[in-house]
């Protein structure tokens, strides 16, 4: 483990002189502590800062570096979520646990915990099958991070009826979380029918002009209907996290 030396003198002298108490002397340190591995930085005290752990992101990180990685957060008594990976790296960690490959989602769970409580409601909803791999990644994030999670898929504005046949049990969750790529009018379609905030999360699915996406996160940016905010392209573990935070909030969970 390895600390800035010169930020804990600091720290230490701020609280010899009484300039701070222990507690938040204790909640500073947390900010810097962490396990040097050179090529990466593990940081082992997330989760006391923000009651979930650090989470690998596996695009371009070798199957040795992820295992690596992971094995610290263990050693350290957290659980191991990896996002943007494949079978490969499942098939790499099984010896490290209980280890869950969620293809769809191409997301690697490993559970040292004892499952965290599931709570509140979180919708993920898609307009269409070619947006579920990235709804798949925001519903499982949302229920390894302690989030209850219904999936509606296909029922994008084309056929808004097949929205308004499963609109009572959108609106009867907490946070929704919307997936959608083309024209994604269906990020403004749910946000003005539901009381809980929607989470847009633009898809890369579409032809030509929709340009990988862009056209389906400027549509989501230009939403008409307050209380819809915007991750990045793709970006389900992004909506996940975010949904989880919010229900964590809700229901006053530390």
């Amino acid at each position: 483990m390895v600390f800035h030396m010169a930020s804990i003198d600091h720290l230490l002298e701020e609280l010899r002189r009484g300039k701070i108490d222990v507690s938040e002397a204790k909640k500073k340190l947390l900010t810097l502590l962490y396990k040097d591995l050179f090529y990466a930085k593990v940081d082992i005290s997330r989760r006391a800062r923000r009651n979930f752990p650090e989470v690998i992101f596996g695009e371009g990180k070798t199957i040795s570096e992820i295992r690596k990685i992971a094995e610290t957060l263990i050693e350290n008594g957290e659980d191991v979520l990896i996002t943007r990976v494949g079978k490969d790296v499942y098939e790499a960690l099984r010896d490290l646990g209980k280890v869950h490959f969620y293809e769809k989602a191409k997301i690697v769970t490993i559970r040292v915990r004892p499952e965290p409580e599931k709570l509140g409601k979180v919708a993920v909803v898609t307009g269409g099958t070619s947006d579920i791999p990235v709804a798949e990644e925001a519903a499982i994030t949302a229920e390894f991070f302690g989030a209850n999670v219904i999936r509606i898929y296909d029922v994008g504005v084309a056929g808004i009826h097949r929205l308004f046949s499963n609109l009572e049990k959108i609106r009867d969750s907490d946070v929704v979380i919307v997936c959608a790529g083309m024209d994604a009018a269906l990020f403004s379609v749910v946000g003005g029918l539901v009381d809980a905030p929607v989470i847009a999360v633009p898809t890369s699915t579409g032809y030509g002009i929709s340009l990988g996406g862009l056209s389906a996160l400027m549509s989501a940016l230009n939403s008409c209907t307050p209380g819809v905010v915007v991750v990045n392209i793709n970006n389900g573990f992004g909506a996940g996290y975010f949904a989880a935070l919010l229900i964590r909030k809700m229901y006053n969970k530390k």
